[in-house]
């Protein structure tokens, strides 16, 4: 009959530990998670804003962020989780990783969704690494949210459109944003 040593023990409890950490997501709710929130997303943006509907009718692919939470003081970072649909069908999820610079204070939470309205746009967003940088200068309050400046996901082939903002967050700030395909 073999002892359990101590070394045995820390053995074995130390791979269970870096196992569980490798953990993927693969078979977890947060898939389920994400389509909920961006189906409520999409409602909103369709009944509070109609000419959406058509805008995503016609789009090769849209992808909801259905809500990013932003905060600075100087320096500033922000993150979320959404879905990219295309013909009304999840095909992939991504998560947007938000850095600022600059003149800035405060929090805010929002929404905003990408509406590729070329294949070409959408197939370049899905093979590229996914960076959208921009300056601007910004405002959010809870009654009404703006956003002035020009990024370079404005562009056409790319609309973007930013709403539900909540919070309070002020400055000009030089800023970049990194969407990379998760698997939730």
């Amino acid at each position: 009959m073999s002892s359990f040593s101590r070394r045995r023990f820390l053995l074995a409890t130390g791979a269970t530990g870096f196992l569980a950490a490798c953990g993927n997501g693969v078979g977890s709710a947060g898939a389920t998670q994400i389509d909920a929130r961006v189906d409520k997303t999409r409602d909103y943006l369709f009944s509070s804003y109609p000419g959406t509907r058509d805008l995503a009718s016609q789009a090769a692919g849209v992808l909801y962020m259905p809500l990013i939470t932003e905060a600075g003081l100087g320096i500033g970072g922000g993150y979320g989780r959404g879905a990219l649909r295309v013909g009304g069908v999840t095909v992939d999820y991504y998560s947007a990783t938000r850095a600022t610079f600059g003149f800035q204070i405060g929090a805010q939470q929002y929404a905003h969704a990408l509406f590729f309205m070329t294949e070409g746009s959408l197939g370049q967003f899905r093979r590229s690494p996914g960076w959208a940088v921009g300056a601007d200068v910004r405002y959010a309050t809870p009654a009404q949210g703006a956003s002035l400046g020009k990024e370079t996901t404005e562009l056409e082939p790319v609309i973007a459109l930013v709403f539900g903002q909540q919070g309070l967050i002020a400055g000009a700030s030089l800023a970049g944003v990194k969407y990379s395909r998760i698997i939730p």
